[in-house]
């Protein structure tokens, strides 16, 4: 899952029935009070002595078969004849003891869920499921306050085929729902429950370690704790820090390995990561350290209490979770009218400056923009230079015409001024219609970025977005003069980068138009009225095959009759011409 990331996973029974002689069924079997471990026989035995218990001697004569049995989790895999399958599920239910020890049978339901990252079906794999681990999921994911469809428990009659099929389609419904929710699908819940392999480690605790080890050389600085889940990234970690001679003053502290987009070389990561805190513009937040070595960075910068503009606009607190603070908001507000096209000016004067300077970006969302009074000012210009994934990169990704990090850029920008204006991002992208807005040049903007027209014709640039008539009369009263000296070098390596991850984008854009065409192609030879097409045709190539062999056989029983030849040949006769061999049309 996990950009899924990705189609929605598929999902089928692990223990199968036979709707002929048998059921299958698989157990735990659980003691609490410890002790010794039944071993295979033993495990059998227990089964039979359950049924006796219940349904005496003749209970106890009930084929059953340990198909398999595993002593370190004293799990097995039972069959029995469909008949008895009330008998043993509710004897081993009632079972008690064993060994004058409390023991307790569980009857497991287990679900394979096949989870494909991306369109290549060979990045796929299965795990394997129960409802309870659906459920524990779900609890963990209330903190979003989301209504998820997950669904009800049943104690009585959660063994009968018909409620089992509709809990099937249920939880696929479920799955559906959160790795099609753009949040939810990013989140390191939903990540460990569809990829645990990939998602096994502690990345707070590698963090810590990678800190620490920075400021090994750098004793002036102090954690503080953890600021948990307050991005969306499940390898960026953020801290409270301070410095110890100043231990009012509060500060983050982000820390983050390289993502698949990482280009620079590591002498060259490490000279612009650090180079970073001598970047001097009105719009962009003032870091106050930074450092890289080949692993990782960390960058330190002041910590606001108002936070972010995604903050402002969703009403949140800053050190809350991100689940809890975007999934679900409690007011849907947008920004005041002169509020929008402020902000959207001075977030467009930063991109402009920064493509200027041949700086890559690519990472603008709400939540990278943090709110200095009525300025806003753009965060974590780090992302690139550690070739880190966009927040966006799930849409923008699905179109061939955004193919530029400018372009990349814009996009993201339509999504922010959409989330200024309505307090909420869109429902689907493209955006078919625009609910009313403040004003119309706020709709005229967004249908530059965010319409089917605007994906199949580009993106405007970021000059072009200044001159139109939402931005263009906002007066900017800063007068910081800005700075960001980059030298020649490093700007030769910046472009280069630029160059390797908008081909990577571009590639995996091909990709993914290949095979909606696939998609296409397949979902539209297997529709019923490409059938019947089909059918017709095969009819009438059948029908013309039948009368060219007539004709072809008439015309040589003509000619054998012209040339005094062919007595030792049966004859047929030409109003009967033989029919065509059916293996022709075995194809139709």
């Amino acid at each position: 899952m996990a950009g899924a990331e990705p189609p929605a996973a598929t999902f089928e029974r692990r223990v199968l029935r036979s709707a002929a002689e048998h059921h299958y069924l698989r157990v735990r079997l659980e003691l609490p009070d410890g002790g010794a471990r039944p071993s295979v026989a033993q495990f059998k035995q227990l089964v039979v002595s359950a049924l006796r218990e219940l349904h005496g001697e003749v209970g106890a004569a009930l084929p059953v078969d340990v198909l398999t049995y595993e002593e370190k989790t004293l799990s097995a895999i039972l069959r029995v004849v469909s008949s008895g399958l009330v008998k043993l599920w509710s004897a081993l239910t009632l079972l008690g003891f064993y060994q004058n020890r409390r023991c307790a049978f569980r009857v497991l339901q287990e679900y394979i869920i096949r989870v494909q990252r991306g369109v290549s079906a060979e990045n796929s794999w299965q795990i394997v499921r129960r409802y309870s681990d659906f459920d524990l999921l779900n609890n963990s994911l209330q903190i979003s306050t989301l209504s998820l469809p997950l669904p009800p428990k049943k104690l009585i009659g959660n063994m009968e085929r018909e409620f089992i099929a509709e809990r099937q389609k249920g939880l696929q419904a479920y799955l559906d729902v959160i790795t099609t929710h753009h949040i939810l699908s990013n989140c390191e819940l939903v990540k460990k429950f569809l990829d645990p392999n990939s998602y096994s480690v502690n990345y707070t605790e590698i963090a810590l370690q990678h800190v620490s080890m920075f400021f090994r050389s750098e004793p002036k600085w102090e954690v503080v704790e953890p600021l948990k889940d307050i991005g969306w990234r499940i390898r960026k970690k953020y801290f409270l820090m301070k410095i110890k001679n100043q231990p009012k003053e509060r500060l983050m502290l982000s820390w983050a390995d390289p993502g698949p987009d990482k280009y620079l070389s590591d002498k060259d990561l490490q000279y612009a990561v650090k180079l970073l805190s001598s970047c001097s513009h009105p719009y962009i937040y003032k870091i106050t350290f930074a450092t890289a070595n080949e692993s990782s960075a960390l960058v330190i910068r002041p910590f606001s209490e108002k936070g972010t503009l995604k903050d402002l606009i969703y009403k949140a607190k800053p050190k809350d979770p991100f689940l809890k603070k975007y999934c679900n908001p409690k007011k849907i507000q947008g920004l005041e009218l002169q509020q929008i096209k402020t902000y959207g000016r001075q977030i467009l004067e930063v991109l402009k400056f920064l493509h200027e300077k041949g700086f890559p970006y690519g990472h603008l969302h709400s939540a990278n923009v943090m709110l200095d009074g009525d300025t806003c000012k753009l965060l974590d210009l780090e992302n690139s230079l550690l070739g880190l994934p966009s927040f966006y990169r799930s849409y923008f990704s699905q179109f061939r015409k955004i193919n530029t990090l400018e372009g990349v850029d814009v996009h993201c920008f339509g999504h922010l001024l959409y989330e200024m204006t309505y307090g909420r991002p869109p429902d689907t992208i493209p955006v078919d219609s625009f609910p009313p807005a403040p004003s119309v040049f706020v709709v005229s903007v967004l249908e530059s970025i965010l319409t089917c027209e605007a994906m199949k014709n580009g993106m405007p640039t970021v000059s072009r977005l200044l001159q139109m008539p939402l931005f263009s009369d906002v007066l900017l009263t800063n007068s910081e003069k800005p700075q960001f000296k980059i030298p020649t070098k490093l700007k030769e390596a910046l472009k280069t980068s630029k160059e390797c991850i908008e081909k990577r984008l571009t590639e995996e854009q091909k990709l993914i138009h290949q095979h909606r065409r696939l998609t296409r192609a397949q979902s539209h030879h297997g529709s019923e009225e490409e059938k019947k097409k089909r059918k017709i045709l095969a009819r009438k190539k059948s029908k013309r095959s039948a009368y060219e062999s007539g004709e072809e056989h008439s015309a040589k029983y003509s000619n054998s009759n012209n040339s005094g030849s062919g007595a030792s040949s049966p004859l047929t006769s030409p109003s009967s011409p033989t029919p065509p061999s059916t293996a022709e049309h075995a194809s139709f």
